[in-house]
């Protein structure tokens, strides 16, 4: 009787929370973005403005709602995402060791095309770096725009950005920021297709180590 063959089922690369909060704070930054140009558009402080078949809200005050609606759900599910990488001791095998060396090796890699994707389950340091920015960037964004919500309820917070003014600018800073790598994230994502099917089916190879 011939042996027969023992399939391995594939390793998880991503968790189920992890896709879940990355799939939902996409979906918030999305809400986020287009919401918050046409707040932005009501009164401009740079010499521009957005294009209103891009915004969202359709008026001033049907903006502010779904650009509330869209931080709370920003804010929570981040919460969410940060204790379970902290809890789960995901946020230190994934993220670090990092370091200014590595960075620079890792981009110039990447640069002349030699820096390698073979697994889904390595992050290189700039991959690291990035990360680790846009989760800052995202405290940043709440922080300041806790700030344009209820200016006189977060006094303290308002005069640690400098001012109501100030942390409008900040805000729109963050936001441009995000929308940045958000936008090189898809460009990564279009040379290395694979890695969206890892993010929806949570795995990637028989061979690998859980995340």
């Amino acid at each position: 009787m011939p042996n027969a063959t023992i399939s391995t089922p594939l390793a998880p690369v991503h968790p189920l929370w992890m896709r879940i909060t990355h799939w939902l704070n996409a979906l918030a930054v999305l809400v986020l973005v287009a919401s918050g140009w046409r707040i932005y558009n009501a009164a401009p402080f740079f010499p521009f403005t957005f294009p209103a078949g891009i915004t969202l809200g359709g008026w001033l005050g049907g903006a502010l709602q779904w650009h509330f609606a869209a931080m709370w759900v920003l804010a929570g599910n981040g919460l969410v995402y940060l204790a379970a990488n902290v809890s789960s001791g995901r946020l230190w095998r994934r993220f670090f060791p990092l370091s200014p060396r590595g960075i620079v090796h890792d981009a110039l890699a990447a640069l002349r095309g030699r820096l390698s994707h073979a697994d889904p389950r390595h992050y290189n340091q700039v991959q690291r770096l990035a990360y680790l920015f846009v989760m800052v960037d995202i405290v940043l964004l709440v922080l300041s725009g806790l700030v344009l919500w209820k200016s006189v309820q977060f006094g303290l917070l308002r005069d640690l950005l400098g001012g109501y003014e100030f942390a409008r600018r900040i805000h729109f800073v963050a936001m441009a920021a995000l929308v940045g790598f958000v936008a090189v994230h898809l460009v990564m994502v279009a040379l290395v297709p694979r890695t969206l099917l890892t993010m929806l089916s949570g795995r990637a190879g028989r061979h690998g180590e859980p995340a």
